[in-house]
């Protein structure tokens, strides 16, 4: 069984936290090249036996300060179907410690494709920077048919900077309803993936953290198949909607 070892963590040089499941798929072809017979119960077994399986972890501060008076808009996803990319984007923030300091990474995730199409990190929370997560999202959309913005009714989303920024690209926004700001589970799930798989070590400074962060989603938009995606990437099932959207519309 040392070839499976090796096998795994040739993956996990890239995504040292990759789940049995995804490890499974990832490897099956290599494992039938080898004529290795081994089912994922048994490869789960096997990790288990060399002390290779990850141990989630658990944490959560809170980012979402949303007892403000700017308006707040209502739930446009309750009952919504989402059935192509760029219908939805869902934005959240979340908190990253390097030792210098702790940061904010800001992202926006397309809800059908789940890739993550904007990202910014900042050493804090106000709308100038949440903002540029955004617009970096609005610069690489590749159709302009009707879109949705979704996040948690923190201050920065409902400031008129951010609202502005989505009027100007005719994005219509939508917000969790209440206080709570964990309905927004899709945009905190991303959130945990990149937390859990990719950045669960210390970086030395800002800098290097914002280096790790753009190669980590790029790794997961073009490398990390997803079970909701039928074992597809972000990016292969973001790109095929795109192309589909684009050719009926032509």
């Amino acid at each position: 069984m040392k070839q499976v070892s090796i096998l795994v963590q040739q993956i996990r040089i890239k995504m040292p936290r990759i789940g049995t499941r995804k490890l499974y798929y990832l490897i099956k072809k290599e494992l039938e090249l080898y004529k290795i017979k081994l089912g994922r119960d048994a490869l789960f077994n096997h990790l288990r036996e060399e002390n290779m399986l990850i141990k989630p972890r658990k944490n959560y501060t809170q980012t979402t300060h949303s007892k403000h008076w700017l308006r707040k808009h209502p739930n446009l996803l309750k009952a919504m179907e989402i059935s192509r990319a760029e219908q939805v984007y869902v934005s959240d923030i979340t908190y990253i410690k390097s030792r210098e300091r702790t940061h904010y990474l800001s992202l926006v995730t397309d809800a059908f494709s789940r890739k993550i199409v904007g990202y910014h990190l900042s050493d804090d929370m106000s709308a100038d920077n949440v903002v540029k997560a955004v617009r970096m999202a609005i610069k690489y959309r590749r159709t302009q048919h009707q879109l949705i913005h979704h996040s948690d009714r923190g201050l920065q989303y409902c400031s008129k900077l951010y609202q502005d920024e989505l009027t100007k690209a005719s994005i219509t926004p939508s917000m969790t309803d209440g206080y709570d700001c964990y309905p927004n589970a899709l945009a905190e799930r991303m959130n945990g993936i990149l937390k859990q798989e990719f950045l669960f070590y210390k970086c030395n400074t800002g800098k290097d953290l914002e280096a790790l962060i753009s190669e980590s989603i790029n790794i997961y938009n073009t490398d990390r198949p997803h079970l909701s995606l039928n074992m597809k990437t972000p990016n292969f099932i973001h790109k095929k909607s795109s192309e589909d959207i684009l050719t009926a519309f032509n």
